[in-house]
């Protein structure tokens, strides 16, 4: 019987927090933190204490649930059927970096792969099939209209590319072989910033490598072929976050000017 109590309090609730818009933030977040507690502790009648990490998952699945899913049915309803995104995107799995969150992306609009250091490997059916199946996927399968690539700051995996292994360290079991994908990007920026310190070269090598994957992705035949056929386009980003800025450029048969963004003048043509 507790436990049906708790559980009618918590719908009203919820259907307060759908129907009052025009509740302020404040209000908002008091609710959806009563609603998470009930649903932690007080639907249980001898609820064991739940982790730091589950207490996480649970607290960020419905807080998405009542303020994104819930809001948005006739959204998940098609999502539900089939999936349009436009982007491909690929970033790095640092988690400073989320597409999702510093670009906007909406559920079904991009299509992801992370790993480390934002790479693209060239076209290769005997190595890193995983890249390789997302590629072909988002292309032949989903028809994606843009793939975007995105660097940033800061970056690990681009530090181990450019102090390895002229540092002498002993070598990753995977991280190495995975960042040799970047040495063409680094011989580049080593012949063209001689002399630059490492935490300069690193910051040059970033954007380099984003051009070298964007270079890569040409040697994938439906990348090539939809390109040809002006079905899509590939571009390049670099997200800087410590300064809060992120830049974008396009790459066909040359690389565009970055465009800075936030943008200066607002009424920008994005079209290069």
């Amino acid at each position: 019987m507790a436990k049906q109590s708790c559980e009618v309090v918590i719908e009203e609730l919820k259907k307060l927090l759908r129907e009052k818009e025009e509740l302020n933030g404040v209000a908002a977040s008091k609710l959806e933190e009563l609603i998470s507690e009930l649903q932690l502790q007080g639907c249980h009648p001898h609820p064991r204490p739940f982790d730091p990490a589950e207490k996480k998952i649970i607290e960020g699945f419905t807080c998405f649930k009542n303020n994104i899913f819930d809001k948005n049915p006739d959204l998940f309803k098609c999502l539900a059927e089939e999936q349009h995104p436009k982007f491909l995107v690929f970033a790095c799995s640092d988690s400073r970096v989320s597409p999702s969150v510093i670009l906007n992306f909406q559920p079904g609009e991009a299509f992801m792969i992370r790993n480390i250091a934002n790479m693209v490997p060239p076209f290769n059916q005997q190595r890193y099939s995983g890249v390789g199946a997302v590629i072909e996927y988002a292309i032949t399968a989903l028809e994606v209209e843009n793939i975007l690539v995105i660097g940033h700051s800061r970056c690990g995996g681009i530090k181990r590319l450019m102090s390895h292994p002229e540092d002498g360290s002993a070598p990753y079991d995977f991280i190495d072989d995975w960042m040799k994908i970047g040495l063409p990007a680094k011989a580049k920026v080593l012949r063209e910033h001689e002399g630059s310190d490492l935490k300069e070269l690193c910051k040059f090598c970033e954007k380099e490598s984003v051009n070298n994957s964007l270079v890569n992705l040409l040697t994938y035949p439906y990348v090539d072929r939809e390109i040809r056929n002006k079905k899509l386009e590939l571009l390049g980003g670099y997200y800087d976050f410590v300064v809060g800025e992120f830049k974008l450029w396009k790459y066909n048969s040359h690389f565009t000017k970055p465009i800075t963004i936030p943008l200066q003048d607002p009424c920008h043509d994005l079209i290069v």
